[in-house]
C-alpha cells in the first residue's frame, strides 16, 4: 500500500454476487457492504449485480468496470469441491478472468470467490466480523482504488 492512501468515501463500489450457493454467498456480500460502511462509504455509492453463479462474475464485473462509475469492484462466490474436476475449471476461469479484466480495464477487481472443500468449510470462511472473506475482498478493494487514484494522480502531475 502506499502510505496515507486509505480513504474510501469518495469512492464508488460494485459488488457482483454469484446466486449459486446462496446462504454463503448472501453472507459474504452482508460482509462486503459492512466492510464499505465502515470505511465511510454511503451505501448510495455501492452496486450490488447479481449473476447466476461464479464463472458468470468476470464478465459482469468488467461491464462493471467498463461503465466508468466504479472505482473497483467486489466479485463474491463460492465454489465447492465435488467428485468432478469441475471446480479446478471454474475456479481457475474465475480467477483468470478476473485478472484479464482488471488488466484490460484498469479497474481493481478483488477475489472474494470462495474454494472450499465443504459448506462448512465454506460457512466458516463466510461469518461475521473481519474474517469474513467478503468483508476481506471489500478492504481490499478500498486500498485498490486508493491505490490506483494516487498512481493516477502522480502519473498526471
Amino acid at each position: 500500500m502506499i502510505e496515507g492512501t486509505t480513504h474510501a468515501a469518495g469512492f464508488r463500489f460494485a459488488i457482483v454476487v454469484s446466486r449459486f450457493h446462496d446462504a454463503i454467498t448472501t453472507r459474504l456480500q452482508a460482509g462486503a457492504l459492512a466492510a464499505l460502511a465502515a470505511n465511510g462509504v454511503p451505501a448510495e455509492q455501492v452496486t450490488v449485480v447479481r449473476v447466476p453463479g461464479a464463472f458468470e462474475i468476470p464478465l459482469a464485473a468488467q461491464h462493471a468496470a467498463e461503465s466508468g462509475r466504479y472505482n473497483a469492484i467486489v466479485c463474491l462466490g463460492c465454489i465447492i469441491r465435488g467428485e468432478t474436476p469441475h471446480f479446478e475449471y471454474i475456479a481457475s476461469a474465475v480467477s483468470h478472468g478476473l485478472t484479464a479484466a482488471a488488466a484490460a480495464t484498469g479497474v481493481p477487481m478483488t477475489l472474494g470467490v470462495l474454494t472450499t472443500n465443504s459448506i462448512e468449510e465454506a460457512l466458516g470462511r463466510a461469518g461475521e466480523g473481519a474474517g469474513n472473506k467478503g468483508h476481506e475482498a471489500a478492504v481490499a478493494a478500498i486500498e485498490m482504488a486508493s491505490v490506483v487514484e494516487q498512481l493516477t494522480r502522480e502519473q498526471g502531475s
